[in-house]
C-alpha cells in the first residue's frame, strides 16, 4: 500500500484537538459496558423465588372468575362482583389481603423481635433515669458537703475568737495557765514538750463544735462573757437576762 499523504483530505478531516481521542475512548468503553450489562440481564435466568413471586403477583392482581369455587358459590347465593358482603351490604368489598411470609423464621418471630426491641428501649430509659438520679444525688451530696464545710469554717473562726477572748480574760484575772491547753491559742513558734503533746492528743478527740460549746460555756460561767454579743456582763443574772442565747444561731 502506498503511504498516505499528510496533506490529503483523510488527514485534514480528522479532529486532532488535544484530549479528544481519550474522551472518545472513554465514552466507547462506557457504552460497551452498558450493552454488556443489558445482555447479561437478558440472558440471566430468574430464580425460583423470583418466578414464584411473579406468578403470585399476577394471580393476586387478577379478579376472581367463575372457575373459582368460592366465588361461584357466592354468585349462586345472589352475590354480584363489586358488591359488599353481608345480607344488608355492610361487609367488606375487597378480599382480605394476604400477608406473604418469605423468610425462614418461625411463627411469632416478628413479635419476639418487637418485644425484645421494646425491652431494650425500656432498659435504656431505666439506665438514663438511674443516671439522672445518681447525678442529682451527687449534686445534693456536694451541696451538703459544701454547706457543712462552710459551717465548720465558721465554727473554727468562732473557736479561735473564743480562745483569744479566753486568754485575755484569764490573764486579766492573773490566770497564767489555761484550764485546758486548747483553751488558749498556741504560739506557733513555741516548742511543745511531751506533756503538751499528750494534752493535744486528748483535745484532738473532741470535734470543733464540742470544743466551741465547752469553751463558750467556760467563758459564760467563769467570766460572764458571750463571744457572739462581744459583751462582758456583771454577773450570771445579768448574763441570763440580757444575753439572747448560748450559740450563734440564738443570736441570729
Amino acid at each position: 500500500d502506498e503511504e498516505e499523504d499528510y496533506m490529503s483530505d483523510l488527514f485534514i478531516k480528522q479532529d486532532v484537538r488535544p484530549g479528544l481521542p481519550m474522551v472518545r475512548r472513554v465514552k466507547e468503553a462506557i457504552q460497551k459496558e452498558e450493552k454488556q450489562k443489558e445482555a447479561n440481564e437478558k440472558n440471566r435466568q430468574k430464580s425460583i423465588k423470583e418466578e414464584e413471586k411473579e406468578r403470585r403477583d399476577l394471580v393476586l392482581k387478577s379478579a376472581l372468575g367463575n372457575e373459582n369455587k368460592g366465588f361461584a358459590l357466592l354468585q349462586k347465593m345472589g352475590y354480584k362482583s363489586g358488591q359488599a358482603l353481608g345480607k344488608s351490604g355492610e361487609g367488606i368489598v375487597e378480599p382480605i389481603p394476604l400477608n406473604i411470609k418469605t423468610g425462614l423464621s418461625g411463627l411469632g418471630h416478628e413479635e419476639l423481635k418487637k418485644r425484645k426491641a421494646e425491652e431494650k428501649l425500656e432498659n435504656y430509659r431505666q439506665k438514663l433515669h438511674m443516671k439522672k438520679q445518681a447525678n442529682e444525688q451527687a449534686a445534693d451530696q456536694f451541696r451538703v458537703r459544701f454547706k457543712n464545710k462552710q459551717e465548720e469554717r465558721k465554727m473554727e473562726g468562732d473557736l479561735r475568737k473564743s480562745q483569744r477572748a479566753c486568754q485575755q480574760l484569764d490573764m486579766q484575772k492573773d490566770i497564767h495557765v489555761p484550764k485546758e491547753t486548747w483553751y488558749w491559742l498556741e504560739p506557733e513558734e513555741e516548742e511543745k514538750n511531751e506533756e503538751d503533746k499528750e494534752d493535744e492528743c486528748i483535745s484532738s478527740d473532741l470535734s470543733v463544735s464540742e470544743k466551741l460549746h465547752i469553751l463558750t460555756t467556760y467563758l459564760r460561767e467563769e467570766h460572764f462573757y458571750c463571744i457572739w454579743c462581744g459583751t462582758t456582763y456583771e454577773d450570771s443574772e445579768d448574763l441570763s437576762s440580757n444575753c439572747p442565747g448560748n450559740s450563734a444561731a440564738d443570736h441570729d
